[in-house]
C-alpha cells in the first residue's frame, strides 16, 4: 500500500491516474502484429513459381507475343486472389473475436466505487471482486471471503482455487500463491478486494503474450516440398530450354526463332496451374473441415496435421468435458455408482452388486438434500419450442461453483431439486467455505419448526465433528471401525482422482442455532466423489491416434493423479508409459529430458515454460508436433508447435491468435478429423501433381522430339498455355475432391522430410509422359503425311491427340494401387464432369469460328478423328 500510495479506505486520488498511465502504460495485453492485406496479397506473388511465370510474361510481352503474356498474367491473378481471399477472410473473421478479457472493473478511487474500463486499471488500484466477475489485472488479496477462482485458463487447473489473503505453504510457483489473482481469471464464489501489483504486459498473462512474439513463424512441410518442387521444375525446365535453344542456333536457325522456341518450351515445362490448384484443392479443404466444426486460419495447415506423429493436448475442456460430475456415492456402508456425465439430468445410482436405485430413499435422498441446500449455485433447465413448457428437457444450464453444479446434477438425477429442497429447508444462516475451515454450513428450519445444521467439506475435517453416524434408517454412535472405513473409501476414491466431499447434519436447539460455533457432534451420513470426466467422443479420437500411428500426449496444470487417472480412462497410456510433473522436468537436463521424452504419455502441474520446453524436445526428435489448448497458458506451445490447434468456445483470444486452426465445438474427436482431411489431401496433391508434371513431360517431351528430329513445333504457346490452364487445370482441381482411399487412417504418419515423389511416383511420371509424347509426335508426323504438310491440320491432330490422352490419363491418377480398368469412373462425379467440360472445350477451340485464329486450329475430318482418338487412348492401354 505504502509503495504504491495507496490508501486501504480511500484508494487511489483521482489525478494520479494519468500521471500513473504514463509510468506503467495502459492495462493491455499488446496484439500479435496484424498482417496488413496488402501484405497478404503481395505473399501470394513470392513462391518461386509464380516468379517464373512473371519473368516469362515479361519475356512474352517483349517478343510481341501478347496472347501468351495475357493468358500467363491471367493465371498469375487467378491464384494470387484465390489465396488473397481465403487467407484475408479468416483475418477478417478473427478480429471479432479480439476482446479483452474484462471490460470493465470496480475500482476504490477517491474513497468512491467506481466503474471503469479495465484498459484504466493501473497499479495500486483497489479493485472489488464478486462471483461472475473477471479478474482485470494481476494483484495481491487484502480481503477474501469465500473466495475461489477458475484459474484453468492460466495454469489448466480443472476445479477452482480457494483463495485467502495467505500465501499457503504449498505454493511452489507465484501463480499457485493463494494470495495472489491473475488476470483474465473468473471468480466463481464469494467476494474479495485486491491491489493491483501488475498491468498490461507485465501480468502473468502478458508475459505469455510476449513469449509468443519470440516465436518464429516455420514454413509448414507442404509448402516446403512444394517451395523444392517449384525450384526442381523452373531448373530443370530452364536447362533444356537452354540447351535445345543452343542447339537449334548451331544448326542454323535464326536466334529469334529459337529463343521464341525456347519460351514455349519453358511455358510447356512449367505446370503454371499448381500453385492455384494447390490453393483451390487446400481452400475446398478448409470448407470440409469447416462443415465438421474446424476453422483453417492458414491453408497449408490442415496437410501438416495429415503428418503429425504427436498431438499434444491440454486436458481440461479439451480431452475432458471441463464440467464436474459426481462418480461414486457412499452410504449406508455401500459404495454407488452415478452414471451420466456433464450438465445432464440423466443418471442412475447402480451398487455394486447391480441394484438400481431409481426412485432415491432414506439416507440416499437425505444426502441429495443436504447437498442441493447447503449449496449456493444455481440451475435451470433449457426449454425452447413451442412446446418447450411441456417437455423434460435433459440439458441443464449452472452457475456457480462446478463443484457445487455437479451436487446439483446429482440431486437432479435422484429426483431432487434445489427449489424443492429450499421451500422444505428455508435458510436461516450460512457459515461460508474457506480454506483453513474447509467445509461449509447452513442452519434451516424446515415446515414443523425444527431446525437442522448441513454440512458439507473436506472428509477429514468434517468427520472429526462427528460423533455419530446414520445407517440403515438409524442414527447411533460413530465408532472407530466406522471412522476407518470411511477415511478407507475416501483413500480409495482419492487413488481414482475423484474430488471427495463429506455431507454430515445434526439437529439444534433454539439455543444452539445462534451459536458461533454449532459444527460440532454431528451425524456422518455420507461420502461423493467427483471428477472432471473425459469426453466419451475422446476416448475413441484417441484411439484412432494410435491405430493412425500419431501419440497422444496429455500436457495438465493439474495434479499427477488426477492427471494419470483421466489419462488412463482415455486409453492413453501404454505399459511403457510415463508420467513426469513440472519440477521434475526442471530436475531434468536438456539431453536427460531430449532421451525419454518419447515414453513420457502425461505431464502434470506444468507451466507455459514447460510447455514449450516439451514441444521442443519433440521437434528435436524429429516429431511433427500438433498442440490443442485453450487457456492463455498454451498460446506459446500452441505458436511453436508445427501445427496450433486452439478451441473456438473456451479459448482465449491469445491462443487464437497463435493457433492455425481453431475448433468451433471445443472436441478433440475434431483433431482426428482434420488428420484424416490433412492425409486424404495429401494423397490428392500427389495425384494431381502425378497428373500435371506427366502431362507437362509430354508436352516438352513433344517439343524435343521434333526438335531433334528437325520438324516444325507441333504445338503453339498459345496452345500450350490452354492446355496447362484448362485440360490440365480442371481435371486436377477435380482429382483434389476425391473420395478418401479406405485405409487413410491406417497408415504410419509421412515422414516431415518425405520427398513428394517417394513411393516410385517419379517414375510413373515420367513412363508416362513419354507414352504421351510418342503419341503425340506419331499423330502430329502422320497428319503431316495424311494431309499432304498442310501445318495447321497437324498441329491440330497433335493438340487434340495430347489433350484426349491427358484427359484419359487423368483417370489413372485416383490411385497408385489399382489400373484404370478396376475403377468405378462415377466414383467421383467431378473428374467425370471435369474431363467432358475440358473435352468439349477442346471441340470449341477447334470448331467455333472465333476461337481458330487464336489457337491456330481447323476441323479435322472423321478419318482424321479416328487415329486422334486411337493414338489418345493407346497410351492408356500400354
Amino acid at each position: 500500500m505504502e509503495y504504491f500510495g495507496t490508501d486501504l479506505h480511500k484508494g487511489l486520488s483521482s489525478r494520479e491516474i494519468p500521471l500513473k498511465k504514463k509510468l506503467f502504460g495502459e492495462n493491455q495485453i499488446q496484439e500479435v502484429k496484424k498482417i496488413s492485406p496488402l501484405s497478404i496479397f503481395i505473399a501470394q506473388f513470392t513462391d518461386f513459381i509464380t516468379l517464373v511465370l512473371i519473368g516469362a510474361m515479361a519475356i512474352s510481352a517483349y517478343l510481341g507475343e501478347v496472347a501468351d503474356a495475357i493468358a500467363i498474367t491471367a493465371i498469375v491473378i487467378i491464384n494470387g486472389f484465390l489465396g488473397f481471399i481465403q487467407e484475408y477472410r479468416t483475418e477478417k473473421s478473427l478480429q471479432a473475436l479480439r476482446e479483452l478479457a474484462a471490460p470493465t472493473a470496480k475500482v476504490l478511487r477517491d474513497g468512491e466505487i467506481k466503474v471503469v474500463p479495465a484498459k484504466d486499471v493501473v497499479p495500486g488500484d483497489i479493485v472489488l471482486l464478486e462471483s461472475g466477475d473477471r479478474v482485470p489485472a494481476d494483484g495481491e488479496l487484502i480481503e477474501a471471503e469465500g473466495f475461489s477462482i477458475d484459474e484453468s485458463i492460466l495454469t489448466g487447473e480443472s476445479v477452482p482455487v480457494e483463495k485467502s489473503t495467505k500465501p499457503g505453504e504449498e505454493a511452489e510457483m507465484k501463480i499457485h500463491r493463494r494470495n495472489l489473482a491473475f488476470m483474465g481469471t473468473l471468480v466463481v464464489s464469494g467476494r474479495g478486494r485486491m491491489l493491483v501489483t501488475e498491468t498490461g504486459m507485465g501480468t502473468e498473462m502478458g508475459k505469455i503474450a510476449g513469449m509468443m512474439g519470440k516465436i518464429e513463424d516455420e514454413e509448414t512441410p507442404l509448402q516446403q516440398r512444394l517451395d523444392v518442387l517449384g525450384k526442381q521444375l523452373v531448373t530443370a525446365s530452364l536447362f533444356i530450354c537452354a540447351t535445345v535453344s543452343i542447339l537449334g542456333i548451331i544448326r542454323g536457325e535464326k536466334a529469334y526463332d529459337m529463343f521464341l522456341f525456347g519460351v514455349s518450351l519453358a511455358v510447356a515445362a512449367i505446370p503454371e496451374g499448381l500453385p492455384a490448384i494447390v490453393t483451390v484443392v487446400l481452400t475446398l479443404g478448409v470448407q470440409r473441415m469447416i462443415r465438421k466444426n474446424a476453422v483453417i486460419r492458414k491453408l497449408p495447415a490442415v496437410e501438416t496435421l495429415g503428418c503429425a506423429t504427436v498431438i499434444c493436448s491440454d486436458k481440461t475442456g479439451t480431452l475432458t468435458e471441463n464440467r464436474m460430475t459426481v462418480r461414486k456415492i457412499y452410504i449406508n456402508g455401500k459404495t454407488l455408482m452415478v452414471t451420466g456425465t456433464g450438465y445432464n439430468s440423466e443418471g442412475d445410482f447402480i451398487s455394486s452388486e447391480g441394484r438400481l436405485f431409481k426412485k432415491p430413499e432414506g439416507e440416499l435422498k437425505r444426502l441429495l438434500e443436504i447437498g442441493a441446500s447447503c449449496n449456493n449455485a444455481v440451475i435451470s433447465r433449457q426449454k425452447g419450442g413451442l412446446f418447450g413448457d411441456f417437455i423434460k428437457t435433459r440439458e441443464l444450464a449452472p452457475s456457480g461453483d462446478p463443484t457445487e453444479v455437479a451436487i446439483l446434477v446429482a440431486a437432479l438425477k435422484g429426483g431432487v431439486q434445489k427449489e424443492n429442497v429450499d421451500s422444505t429447508y428455508r435458510r436461516i444462516r450460512e457459515i461460508p467455505f474457506d480454506s483453513n475451515r474447509k467445509r461449509m454450513s447452513v442452519v434451516v428450519k424446515n415446515h414443523r419448526g425444527e431446525i437442522f445444521l448441513f454440512s458439507k467439506g473436506a472428509p477429514d475435517v468434517v468427520l472429526s465433528l462427528c460423533t455419530q453416524i446414520e445407517k440403515d434408517g438409524q442414527v447411533r454412535q460413530l465408532f472407530k471401525k466406522d471412522e476407518d472405513e470411511i477415511l478407507t473409501i475416501n483413500e480409495d476414491m482419492g487413488r481414482e482422482a475423484l474430488r471427495v466431499l463429506a455431507f454430515a447434519y445434526k439437529k439444534l436447539t433454539i439455543q444452539e442455532m445462534d451459536d458461533k460455533d454449532p459444527e460440532h457432534g454431528l451425524v456422518f451420513l455420507g461420502l461423493m466423489g467427483m471428477i472432471d470426466p473425459p469426453r466419451p467422443e475422446a476416448i475413441e479420437a484417441v484411439q484412432k491416434c494410435f491405430s493412425a500411428g500419431i501419440r497422444p500426449v496429455m500436457i495438465t496444470g493439474d495434479h499427477k493423479a488426477t492427471a494419470w487417472a483421466v489419462a488412463r480412462e482415455l486409453k492413453m497410456i501404454t505399459k511403457d508409459s510415463k508420467i513426469l510433473t513440472g519440477r521434475e522436468l526442471d530436475d531434468m537436463s536438456e539431453s536427460e529430458f531430449t532421451k525419454c521424452v518419447d515414453d513420457v504419455a502425461v505431464y502434470a502441474r506444468v507451466t507455459p515454460r514447460h510447455k514449450l520446453k516439451i514441444v521442443k524436445a519433440l521437434k528435436k526428435k524429429g516429431h511433427v508436433v500438433a498442440m490443442t489448448g485453450d487457456g492463455v497458458n498454451d498460446a506459446p506451445a500452441v505458436k511453436e508447435a508445427d501445427i496450433g490447434v486452439s478451441m473456438g468456445i473456451s479459448g482465449t483470444d491469445v491462443t487464437k491468435e497463435a493457433s492455425s486452426m481453431i475448433l468451433l465445438d471445443d472436441n478433440f474427436a475434431s483433431i482426428v478429423a482434420a488428420v484424416e482431411e490433412g492425409r486424404i489431401i495429401y494423397d490428392n496433391i500427389r495425384k494431381f501433381i502425378r497428373y500435371l508434371l506427366s502431362c507437362n513431360i509430354g508436352e516438352v517431351l513433344t517439343m524435343i522430339w521434333t526438335s531433334a528430329l528437325g520438324l516444325p513445333l507441333p504445338l503453339l504457346p498459345i496452345q500450350i498455355l490452354w492446355m496447362n490452364l484448362v485440360t490440365d487445370g480442371l481435371p486436377a482441381m477435380a482429382l483434389g475432391m476425391d473420395p478418401p482411399e479406405r485405409d487413410v487412417m491406417n497408415r504410419k504418419p509421412r515422414s516431415k522430410g518425405e520427398n513428394v515423389f517417394s513411393g516410385g511416383l517419379a517414375k510413373r511420371i515420367i513412363y508416362r509422359g513419354v507414352l504421351i509424347s510418342v503419341a503425340t509426335v506419331a499423330a502430329f508426323i502422320l497428319t503431316g503425311l495424311y494431309s499432304k504438310g498442310d501445318l495447321i491440320l497437324s498441329r491440330t491432330a497433335s493438340f487434340s491427340t495430347l489433350v484426349l490422352a491427358q484427359l484419359i490419363f487423368v483417370f489413372e491418377c485416383r490411385t497408385e494401387r489399382r489400373g484404370i480398368w478396376e475403377q468405378n469412373p462415377f466414383s467421383n462425379i467431378y473428374l467425370t464432369l471435369a474431363a467432358l467440360l475440358s473435352a468439349g472445350m477442346l471441340l470449341m477451340v477447334i470448331y467455333v469460328p472465333f476461337f481458330q485464329p487464336i489457337f491456330h486450329t481447323i476441323p479435322p475430318d472423321r478419318n482424321l478423328w479416328m487415329l486422334i482418338v486411337a493414338l489418345a487412348g493407346l497410351s492408356a492401354v500400354v
